[in-house]
This record gives C-alpha cells, sequence and structure tokens, in this order.
C-alpha cells in the first residue's frame, strides 16, 4: 500500500477521534466512537493503533506538537508585542479547530491527561519550557527598549503572561467566544496591564 495512503489513512483515525474527544472527553470515547467517527472497521484502525490509550497518545503528541510550533522564535521577524501574545496561542490547532472553543477544549484535556500520564507530562514539560524561553526572550526586548520595567526578572514576567493566557484558555474551552473568552477583550486587557504605571513602594 502506498505511503500516501498509509498516511492518509491514518489522518483520518487521528481527526475522527480528535472530534470524538472534544465532543465527549477522553475517556468517555470507546474505540467504537472512532471507528463510527472515522467510519473504518476495527481492523483497519488496529492496523494503526492498538488500544485507545495510542490514540490518545498520538493526539496528545500532535497537539503538542503544535503548541511547540507556535512558540518557535523567528529570528528574522520583529517579535510580537506581548499584547498580541494571545494570537500565537489561538493560531494553534489543526484547521479548522485553530483559535476555537474546540482547540482550547482539547487542550485542556491534554493538560488534565498530562497528571496522569507521566510520559505525556514529560513532553509537555519540554515544551513549556521553551516556550517560557521565547516568551521570555520578548520580554526582555521590551525591557531593553523601556517599555517594561527591568526591575523583574524576564522569566518571572513570561511564567505570568503563560498563567495568563492558560486562564484565557480555560475560559474558552468553557465560555466559547462569548464573556471572559473573547479575544479582543483580553489584548486590551493585557495591554491595560502593562502599560500601568509602577506604584511605589
Amino acid at each position: 500500500m502506498p505511503k500516501e495512503h498509509l498516511e492518509a489513512r491514518r489522518r483520518q483515525i487521528l481527526d475522527a477521534a480528535r472530534r470524538c474527544f472534544i465532543r465527549n472527553g477522553f475517556h468517555a470515547t470507546s474505540m467504537q466512537d472512532v471507528l463510527a467517527e472515522a467510519d473504518l472497521s476495527t481492523g483497519a484502525v488496529y492496523r494503526y493503533f492498538k488500544s485507545k490509550d495510542d490514540i490518545i497518545a498520538a493526539t496528545a503528541s500532535e497537539a503538542l506538537a503544535e503548541l511547540a510550533t507556535a512558540f518557535e522564535a523567528d529570528e528574522s521577524a520583529a517579535p510580537p508585542d506581548l499584547d498580541d501574545f494571545v494570537d500565537l496561542v489561538l493560531r494553534v490547532g489543526r484547521p479548522p479547530l485553530s483559535g476555537s472553543r474546540e482547540s482550547a477544549q482539547f487542550m485542556v484535556q491534554v493538560w488534565a491527561e498530562a497528571m496522569r500520564s507521566p510520559a505525556l507530562r514529560t513532553k509537555l514539560q519540554a515544551v513549556m519550557e521553551e516556550a517560557r524561553r521565547v516568551v521570555a526572550g520578548l520580554v526582555a526586548r521590551h525591557q531593553r527598549h523601556g517599555l517594561l520595567s527591568g526591575d523583574v526578572p524576564a522569566e518571572h514576567v513570561a511564567d505570568v503572561l503563560m498563567a495568563l493566557v492558560d486562564g484565557f484558555l480555560v475560559s474558552r474551552a468553557v465560555y466559547g467566544h462569548d464573556g471572559h473568552a473573547d479575544a479582543a477583550a483580553f489584548r486590551n486587557g493585557m495591554r491595560a496591564l502593562m502599560s500601568a504605571p509602577a506604584q511605589a513602594n
């Protein structure tokens, strides 16, 4: 069987599984659910994945790879403003899920699964450490230009920014595009916080 066909079939299974996981969660989804969603036979799926846990691991690893790509530093391009940092995260995910509530829901499930799976947790930690490095570099650039106080280490500011965006993704997963999950409102709030004058002690 041609390699292209094998990859297309594997892609079909993973896309179907991700839709099921978004709809029902990892552990409420059965292999039969995945088979029905992919419109494939048991044998066709088990040729690629031995168990549902294998499929969970594959879809979660893909999501982490997508997240890592979003934080890759492009040294030839001007770095984004910090208040546009949320846009990096909203680009994560396979189209058409990128930036959607469904994509956020899937990422939240991956975080939860990382608490159960040591292997996935190790992968997640590596991705987030690289993300912290990239974000800290953006913070340091703003500090050098006097746009942010240099009194606080860039890594500490990066930790806060990443925690804010993590919270935004949870809100997007729960509320959709309404209220607290509006990207434009979140961006405006970040801009206001970063432009606030430091208070004297």
